[in-house]
């Protein structure tokens, strides 16, 4: 029965009936975005992450003729990015607008785009960064007396800008880069740290731009990653930045055409040999000296590589092609990473034929790294150190003998001398150290010249690099500075000996060589006051002869005097174009080379390069004019001990008070005679502390980079080898 109900209650159902309505709406509406969301996307494009900040900045400061660019990075650039540069400034009527979007120095109109020569040409990376990040701005102009420091946000100057001290040219500043961009910081901070990318990136602006120094360093670090110096030779210019390994086994290759139906281009750079493998491939490629990524040019030169190296080997290649500006559009990419190229098939084909021509030639022969020993360090039978290898070789880990075990590293600037020697602090010495420090650096300007491939010059780095004595040069490039043993002779441990190296000849040696590298692109030493080359010449011809009096000495003098300040005058041009030494009609001195950057040299001795330039200098050969300058500017820069004698040792005697003649006036002149000896003791102490200082923070790291020692220098008593620790342990076995 019940059963009965249930079926009958059961009625069929309309599937039509149950369908419901659609419900009927309306096209969303179109609306324009509010300015700041288009502003804030845009920069999203821009500035994908802190590298893509860091090379809109250098690229800017490239484009205001900077020839110093530094760097500064904390925690992966998402704190901190700092940009310093010595261009040409930004002028103060233009700061009001200076990171709103579009405004640019660089173009006007749009057919502008087509002969562009500048890096940047949208004026849209400042204004990215301002909306995405804390922009502080510090600049000043030729001509100022002082800078101006001015904060931006969303685009807009928040204040009037406010006069600062300031070094000549371009500081910026972006902190919290990407605060208001959860997602992205947040993806960032997971990731990898950008600090790497930074510095592959500046490497490469490093090797193409050779006029410019870079520098890069971490946020609280001593010593910076990147530290590379103005150089006339791309080739030491890559051995600088990517080491010895790389820049031995490059090869250089050149490529171009002409043919307006076809393709105009230029080619020249550096490609690897097939001795040279790694575990990832290197491409630094500039188009119009613009850093840029091009697939297809990079998929056809591992397709020649592929069958040239060993599987999974790598090569390095370094490119720089121009075309004309018509046959290349930079507005393709948001970041300006890629460009498109007229005829590209046509120019990436030639190329390739190119370098895989220049691959087969040079493949005929392999070069395979031995060990070299030094047959004086050897201290044990050939047979027992065959044996030894034979014994050790069947176990998994090989323990290296306590005898032969080397307990420094070149790179920790842990183990110095002075760690365990009781030195006083003294707050005044540190106080003249770092006043001493922050006059180098604001005295350092850049005197850029174009550069002068002169053969006199090729030839003298050629007999540099024929002369250079192989295990010289891996002790210095290997070394461990250990202290200062005397006025003279520093000790280094270089694996398991102990040298004594002359650091004065060194020091010279370093000089000559980067005056040479530099010719034609050196920094300058600002005098504060132009020095008269004839009392500076009488002054040296005084110091060199000291115990001679009569007036006809003094009219000996001045006529060598006025002969060689005319000589000097005569060759002004030439002195400044291409060694940094300014000298005026007038016959005045107002400005130096820099040889070596952080290092001011002693200004005490600059009678004694003038005389040098004018006695030592033969100015009718080319060749020997140039070494012999070079030399006198080596012996100027040379880390010569101070004219004050070395308070530390016997040389305290010299600042003793002499004993006053009468009672009645001894207390006054005894105060007066100690108060003037305590500040000689002073002014000595802080120049020799800065010396050692110097020695081991600028001359031995720019030693390790750039000297090639000579091979006179293994038998001249430069470096002495005084210990070796197999020897020692033979001798204190027997004990």
């Amino acid at each position: 029965m019940d059963m009965e109900i249930e079926i009958e209650s059961c009625e069929p159902i309309d599937m039509e009936e149950s369908t419901p309505n659609p419900v009927h709406r309306e096209p969303p509406s179109i609306r324009r975005l509010d300015e700041a969301v288009v502003n804030r996307i845009a920069a999203g494009e821009v500035i994908q992450r802190p590298v893509s900040a860091v090379k809109e900045l250098i690229e800017n400061s490239i484009d205001a003729d900077s020839t110093s660019i530094s760097v500064l990075v904390k925690d992966g650039g998402l704190k901190l990015i700092q940009v310093s540069d010595d261009g040409h400034g930004v002028r103060f009527e233009d700061l009001p607008i200076l990171c709103e979007r579009h405004t640019t120095s660089k173009l006007s109109k749009f057919e502008d785009l087509m002969s562009i020569k500048s890096m940047g040409f949208r004026g849209e990376a400042l204004a990215s960064m301002t909306y995405v990040g804390h922009v502080t701005v510090t600049t000043i102009t030729k001509g100022q007396l002082h800078g101006y420091r001015a904060t931006y946000k969303d685009g807009v100057m928040e204040n009037e800008p406010k006069a600062c001290a300031a070094v000549k040219g371009t500081q910026i500043m972006i902190e919290n880069l990407f605060y208001n961009m959860a997602a992205r910081r947040k993806s960032l901070q997971n990731s990898a740290d950008d600090y790497p990318k930074i510095v592959d990136l500046i490497c490469r602006f490093a090797i193409h731009h050779t006029n410019v120094n870079f520098s890069c360093r971490k946020h609280g670090a001593a010593r910076a990653d990147v530290n590379s110096v103005a150089t006339s030779s791309r080739l030491d210019a890559i051995r600088s930045v990517y080491g010895v390994s790389v820049a031995q086994n490059l090869l250089s290759i050149e490529a171009s055409d002409d043919d307006p139906s076809n393709s105009v281009f230029e080619m020249d750079g550096f490609i690897s040999n097939s001795n040279y493998a790694a575990k990832k491939i290197t491409m630094v490629l500039f188009i119009n000296d613009r850093l840029v990524e091009c697939g297809a040019l990079k998929r056809a030169i591992e397709i020649i590589y592929a069958a040239t190296l060993p599987k999974a080997s790598k090569p390095f290649i370094y490119m720089s092609i121009k075309l004309p500006s018509e046959h290349i559009d930079v507005n393709v990419h948001p970041t300006k990473r890629e460009v498109s190229l007229l005829n590209q098939e046509v120019i990436i084909e030639k190329i390739q034929s190119v370098l895989e021509s220049k691959l087969r030639n040079s493949n005929e022969s392999r070069t395979f790294q031995e060990q070299r020993v030094d047959s004086s360090s050897v201290s044990i039978s050939m047979s027992k150190d065959s044996q030894n290898h034979r014994s050790s070789s069947g176990l998994k880990s090989q323990k290296v003998p306590v005898r032969k075990m080397v307990r420094t590293d070149s790179q920790d600037p842990a183990g110095r001398l002075h760690a365990y020697l009781q030195v006083k602090p003294s707050s005044q010495l540190q106080g003249t150290s770092c006043l001493a420090s922050v006059r180098s650096s604001i005295r350092q300007r850049r005197n850029p010249r174009e550069t002068a491939d002169l053969t006199s010059i090729q030839e003298l780095t050629r007999e540099i690099d024929s002369s250079c004595h192989s295990e010289l040069l891996d002790i210095v490039g290997n070394c461990s500075y250990i202290g200062m043993a005397d006025d003279v002779f520093a000790l280094l441990q270089h694996n398991t000996n102990l040298y004594l190296a002359n650091v004065v000849n060194l020091s010279k040696e370093l000089m000559y060589q980067q005056v040479l590298r530099r010719f034609a692109h050196f920094s300058a030493i600002q005098l504060s006051d132009p020095a008269p080359l004839p009392d500076l010449i009488m002054l040296a011809l005084k110091e060199q002869d000291l115990d001679s009096e009569g007036n006809e000495n003094d009219d000996l003098k001045e006529k060598i005097a006025e002969m060689n300040t005319e000589l000097i005058k005569q060759r002004a041009e030439m002195l400044e174009e291409y060694f940094g030494i300014y000298v005026d009609q007038n016959g005045n001195l107002s400005r130096l080379p820099i040889v070596l950057d952080q290092y001011t040299p002693d200004m005490d001795r600059v009678p004694e390069l003038i005389l040098c330039l004018g006695n030592d200098v033969n100015w009718d050969d080319e060749k020997i004019c140039f070494q012999t300058i070079a030399a006198a500017i080596g012996n100027f820069y040379a880390f010569n001990p101070p004219l004050l004698p070395n308070p530390s040792g016997d040389g305290l005697q010299f600042y003793k008070k002499v004993p006053s003649t009468t009672p009645e006036e001894g207390n006054a002149d005894d105060a007066k005679e100690e108060e003037i000896e305590q500040e000689l003791l002073l002014e000595a102490e802080s120049a020799w502390s800065q010396r050692e200082w110097s020695i081991q923070h600028v001359l031995f790291p720019s030693m390790r980079l750039f000297l090639k020692p000579p091979a006179s220098m293994a038998t001249n008593g430069t470096f002495v080898k005084v210990a070796s620790l197999e020897k020692l342990y033979k001798i204190f076995e027997r004990c």
